[in-house]
């Protein structure tokens, strides 16, 4: 039987509301009427039954992603195995990794071929797939900690930018992490490959074995999670001024290797009040007029 998702305007009248179990979608698109119309029209359609091809198979977008092989049979679900393939060789990594991205992308690839806009976002909690006709841009809110209210600093993305995706992952938000970040932006090139990168950065971010850092195996805080008995950050104490500087540094490393191989255009790392940018700034760098002072228009959280 297929679910019926609650779909609704927002009170501004701008921005379509998508809610589905886990799944929680904030879209705006900008052009004519009658194309608005008919993206949200098309966006409420492909989002109904979406809930359920995922569960379908769920236990395969749960289990380690193989980087040579995908078994997968919805969109949706090897949209997720192609966004973590490239890191299953070296981490543990499963297609969940990317769910939150990629249904912002299918969202918004539905909404394109049903009619032509001047701009449009899915934000799927933080997890953004972003659409710019030309000389279009957006500005969008980095917030220092997901669970705080309060923007840290603004991304400005413009249409020439190969960016099109953005995604947060850290220990403050709505999924699991194996490090310590309270939060790390990845700006990509798509929305699936900056929610599986991020992933991958946050985990980096991390000082193993330390002693005030609380972790508790994922499967005993949820009995079904991805990551079993693995180790996940529940809490982290008082640390040194160095070693908040090591534990960036380590996801900083990891960042630098991702945006050398194309994986990435841009990342910034949080910690206990201290930032680390990765080809976000800096002469020559690929996004280097990411990161200004612009008002923001879509809030992320992890």
């Amino acid at each position: 039987m297929t679910r019926l998702p609650q779909i609704a305007l927002l009170p501004d009248g701008k921005r379509l509301h998508l809610q589905d179990g886990p799944i929680d979608l904030v879209i705006e698109a900008k052009g004519r009427d009658l194309d608005v119309s008919a993206a949200y029209q098309a966006a409420a359609e492909r989002f109904t039954g979406l809930l359920d091809e995922l569960c379908a198979e769920l236990a395969g977008l749960r289990s380690a992603a193989d980087p040579q092989r995908c078994t997968l049979k919805g969109a949706i679900a090897r949209r997720m195995h192609a966004a973590v393939a490239p890191f299953a060789a070296d981490w543990f990594i499963t297609p969940m990794a990317a769910v939150a991205g990629s249904v912002a992308e299918e969202i918004l690839r539905a909404m394109l071929q049903a009619a032509p806009l001047d701009r449009a976002y899915v934000n799927n909690g933080g997890d953004i797939a972003l659409h710019l006709g030309d000389g279009k841009q957006f500005s969008v809110g980095l917030m220092d900690r997901p669970d705080r209210h309060g923007v840290m600093r603004t991304m400005t993305v413009e249409s020439d930018m190969p960016v099109r995706g953005i995604a947060t992952s850290g220990r403050h938000g709505r999924s699991f992490s194996l490090g310590i970040a309270d939060a790390v932006t990845v700006l990509a090139r798509t929305a699936s490959q900056a929610d599986a990168a991020a992933t991958v950065i946050a985990n980096a971010v991390d000082l193993p074995n330390h002693p005030a850092i609380l972790r508790v195996p994922a499967n005993e805080l949820q009995p079904d999670s991805d990551l079993g008995a693995r180790l996940v950050t529940r809490d982290v104490g008082r640390l040194a001024e160095h070693e908040i500087e090591q534990a960036l540094e380590a996801g900083a490393a990891r960042a630098r290797v991702l945006l050398m191989s194309g994986l990435i255009e841009g990342a910034a790392l949080r910690l206990l009040g201290e930032t680390r940018f990765v080809g976000a700034t800096g002469a020559g760098a690929p996004v280097s007029h990411a990161f200004q002072g612009r008002t923001s228009e879509i809030m992320l959280q992890a």
